[in-house]
């Protein structure tokens, strides 16, 4: 026999078998490496789509609490404004009341009076002035 014949005959004879359960081992190696690199690719995202969630939701919940502060802030603005302006009309208002006071004092400056009929008429002026 030939060197050809004698390798043809082992490959008829069987090494064919073997090197097909190796390669056939191998391929189920990479196969369940593949499969378990799947599974826990899929695992991850799963995990993470649950953080995203719940990120998410604080996302939101302090967004929702950013524009509560916003519109607390807004309206404070808002009554901090109304009462200046209720405040500057109260010192308009006292300024008149002092001035009507002062020209009524200043009416009633040289007034003497000994009686309670006398003072009246001034006490009743400077009560109209300070209406």
């Amino acid at each position: 026999m030939s060197a050809l014949g004698t390798l043809a005959a082992g490959v008829t004879g069987g090494i064919w078998k073997i090197v097909a359960v190796i390669l056939l081992a191998a391929l189920l190696m990479v196969g369940a490496w593949t499969g378990g690199g799947w599974f826990l690719a899929a695992r991850d995202r799963d995990a993470a789509r649950v953080e995203l969630v719940a990120e998410q939701a604080k996302s939101a919940a302090y967004a929702a609490a950013v524009e509560r502060q916003n519109a607390a802030v807004a309206a404070l603005a808002d009554a901090k404004r109304e009462a200046e302006a209720r405040g500057q009309a109260a010192q308009q208002h006292a300024a008149a009341a002092g001035r009507r006071f002062d020209a009524a004092v200043a009416k009633v400056a040289s007034a003497r009076a000994t009686t309670c009929d006398e003072a009246m008429p001034t006490v009743n002026l400077i009560l109209e002035a300070t209406r």
